[in-house]
């Protein structure tokens, strides 16, 4: 099925680097826009050389682009790159607060000359009293609660993924779309930001509202107090782990009478939800006994019988052989830097049954220069001269 391309037309133009950028320049690619990435000459994005956890970085939120090494140094790389913004519906950027402005390239720059232009800035910190600060991932994760709550009472532990700089972008898109649609009405762009701090704290809004409604804290969910009879990691037989959930007053009897625990189903003690949450210390050791007697795979399958909610404990790596995944295009194809062949995530939307993405591979450095420029209406001889200069590569 074709790719769905409901932004295509739109032209964006993106000064990212790490995650939270490329994350939303990712998703108007994958949703049908033209985005040009620009890049320092001759080498590109430095998180392209990324070692360590930052490895998958550029791979897993690059693709979809074309690229433009320029050195914006130049006054002739500027009024490239000038041309270019000329165009653009969509400016991206998630550089230090000030720094795209010291360039000349701030909102009340660029919007002064492209009144229609929709300028989203990336941060750690939306304008207030942190907006200077430096913000990474894993800072605003400990400042926000979310290590606190992940981790061990007393040992905060960051969650395991960038899931804060992921979901920031995706929020950068939420406010792009929203002032390009008030574009149509106004016939003006506007200035979106969106923070990794504020991003964390909706993250935190349920725990809040807890703290409020009960007058306590909550502790880390490593020990918290569940709310649900049945809702853990359980052993099986052939050395496995599964998780089990059993949730509502209509899954219990159905759940014990498949487990060998009618004495359970039939205990008056044990009737409510409310009532089996406050007897979890005597009913899991039951439970774990009971499904310890089970294989993996048996488990799973007699689970998906009952319709419980139930999970293997999976790992990363076998996110590719995901049958759902891979069965519902629900991976895109992916030329690795260093020209092998994989599959990486899709949006996690369905647009009228079919997946966004897979139509733009990752670009190297300035792969696409010389047509962007000719695009704009340099000439061959330009564009052999900004090559020769060392302005453009590619």
């Amino acid at each position: 099925m074709t790719s769905p391309t409901p932004l295509k037309g739109l032209n964006v133009v993106e000064f990212t680097h790490m995650v939270m950028g490329p994350t939303a320049g990712m998703a108007l690619a994958d949703l049908g826009a033209s985005v040009v990435k620009v890049e320092p000459a001759p080498d590109g994005d430095t998180t392209r050389r990324l070692t360590g956890s930052g490895t998958g970085f550029y791979p897993a939120f690059g693709r979809g682009r074309r690229s433009l090494a320029v050195d914006m140094k130049t006054p002739e790389g500027m009024a490239l790159v000038r041309k270019l913004l000329a165009r653009a519906d969509v400016v991206i950027e998630n550089f230090r607060p000030g720094a795209m402005a010291k360039l000349g390239l701030g909102y009340a720059q660029l919007s002064a000359e492209n009144p229609r232009l929709v300028y989203c800035s990336c941060k750690g910190f939306l304008p207030g009293p942190y907006e200077h600060r430096t913000a990474l991932d894993e800072v605003v994760q400990m400042m926000g609660g979310l290590a606190y709550m992940t981790g061990l009472e007393g040992r905060p532990l960051r969650a395991g993924s960038s899931v804060i700089d992921i979901m920031g972008g995706l929020s950068a898109v939420v406010g792009i779309l929203a002032a390009l649609r008030e574009r149509e009405t106004t016939g003006r762009g506007g200035e979106v930001q969106a923070g990794l701090f504020e991003t964390v704290a909706l993250l935190m809004a349920q725990h809040m509202a807890q703290t409020r409604i009960t007058g306590t804290a909550p502790p880390p969910m490593s020990v918290r107090t569940p709310a649900w009879p049945v809702y853990d990691v359980f052993d099986t037989s052939d050395g496995g782990q599964v998780f089990v959930g059993v949730v509502t007053d209509t899954q219990w009897p159905a759940f014990c009478a498949a487990f060998g625990l009618q004495d359970l189903a039939e205990d008056p003690t044990l009737a409510t939800k409310n009532q089996r949450v406050q007897s979890r210390a005597r009913t899991l050791p039951r439970i774990a006994a009971a499904l310890r007697g089970w294989t993996k795979p048996a488990l799973m399958a007699k689970c998906e019988a009952l319709g419980l909610p139930f999970a293997p404990i999976g790992r990363p790596a076998d996110l590719f052989d995901d049958p759902h995944l891979t069965g519902s295009g629900g991976l895109v194809p992916v030329t690795l830097p260093d020209g092998r062949m994989t599959a990486l995530p899709a949006l996690p939307v369905s647009l009228d049954g079919a997946r966004p993405g897979g139509t733009g591979d990752l670009r190297p450095p300035g792969a696409d220069g010389a047509a962007i420029a000719a695009e704009l209406g340099y000439s061959a001889d330009e564009i052999a001269a900004l090559r020769e200069k060392r302005i453009i590569t590619g």
